[in-house]
């Protein structure tokens, strides 16, 4: 099951700015460790899920994990070899705008040795480089 909103208020929505840093999101709210954004960028949903299914398979079910970031942008693609003009091509996929400073995923109920390694999986999964976060740090 794929990430994506229920309902929109725009199908097609402009490419927007990434600049700057989390002002939001930018530390540990629910769990014990974190994964924490240090480059910007776009998260496609399949990308988050594959992130979320490493950690829960190294942590073997056990313990809890949050997922903070959430896939609300449509990004839009013309089909190929199509000439320009004719308008904003369809929805091809959501992606989630991430920040450097944003905390990605928490979880907690494990050993920090266990959520480094998970969380060292996820980052591997991901387009941007990642951060460890503990709340002893």
């Amino acid at each position: 099951m794929a990430l994506m909103p229920k309902r929109v208020k725009h199908r097609k929505v402009q490419r927007g700015s990434l600049a700057g840093l989390a002002r939001k999101n930018n530390k540990l709210d629910f769990g014990d460790f974190g994964l924490q954004a240090m480059e910007r960028g776009y998260i496609p949903n399949n990308q988050i899920e594959a992130a979320r299914v490493a950690i829960t398979r190294h942590m073997k079910r056990r313990g809890k994990v949050w997922i903070r970031i959430f896939p609300d942008k449509p990004i839009t693609k013309k089909p190929l070899e199509t000439r320009m003009g004719k308008g904003k091509g369809n929805t091809e996929g959501w992606v989630a705008k991430v920040k450097p400073g944003r905390v990605m995923f928490e979880a907690s109920g494990c050993s920090e040795s266990v959520a480094r390694e998970a969380m060292a999986l996820a980052a591997a999964k991901l387009p941007l480089r990642c951060k460890f976060l503990s709340r002893e740090s």
